[in-house]
């Protein structure tokens, strides 16, 4: 399988999806039709996602077709050469695909087809096991966590473990300890802003400008230092 999960679409300046344009064009190779999965957009309309993600990359060959506007969801799974999946609130992503029927289509064209799947944030959720280590909010039923499960370990993007002065709550380390006390056999990557993981036969690899943390029960969080393959 060939995977690109990126913790986040946009950089430090506000540009859209411009630091994963070599990463993305390094796993696409000679493909180019691509079908974009806006479900994950909430608080804008699929269409405006759409042809934000075709002006984001629109320096890369690719042909963009929105999901949701394919006549046949699932023909438009099967024809295409990439799978993008953008960023936004993973409950209503995982319902909306669900809902559909995608997750298995999804699955098997990425696992047995070797067609390439690239996701940000909520996109990336969706490739683990379960959605159960997203930040979001549950806006909406997604009718079960299970998702696609195309990598073995969970992932939390958009990961930090600041929190701000006068704040009582949880760190996100508290949080993620949480999980792992109620899913022991489970791992999890804490995958910050700017860094993406590029999974491939060879293995998971963190590419990025700061460490990823990688978190199992019972045994101290590792920081892991890009570039670097992941001992997972």
């Amino acid at each position: 399988m060939h995977l690109l999960l990126l913790s986040n679409s946009r950089s430090p300046e506000g540009h859209y999806l411009q630091h994963a344009l070599d990463a993305m064009a390094e796993i696409a190779g000679p493909r180019r039709r691509a079908v974009f999965v806006p479900f994950a957009g909430v608080s804008i309309e699929w269409d405006a996602y759409t042809e934000r993600v075709q002006e984001a990359l629109a320096s890369l060959p690719f042909e963009i077709e929105g999901l949701h506007r394919a006549p046949d969801a699932h023909a438009a799974i099967d024809a295409a050469e990439l799978i993008l999946v953008g960023g936004g609130n993973t409950f209503a992503l995982l319902k909306h695909c669900r809902e559909k029927g995608l997750l298995p289509r999804i699955a098997a064209r990425v696992r047995d087809q070797q067609v390439p799947y690239i996701g940000w944030s909520a996109g990336s959720n969706l490739a683990c096991p379960s959605i159960r280590t997203t930040n979001d909010m549950p806006i909406v039923e997604p009718g079960g966590f299970d998702a696609l499960g195309l990598v073995p370990f969970q992932l939390n993007p958009h990961y930090t473990n600041e929190l701000p002065a006068g704040h009582q709550g949880e760190t996100r380390d508290q949080r993620i300890g949480e999980f792992l006390l109620a899913n022991p056999n489970a791992t999890v990557v804490g995958l910050p802003e700017g860094d993406w993981l590029r999974v491939s036969p060879r293995g998971v690899q963190l590419n990025g400008p700061r460490p990823a943390r990688i978190f199992l029960a019972g045994q101290p969080a590792q920081d892991i230092h890009s570039p670097a393959l992941l001992p997972l």
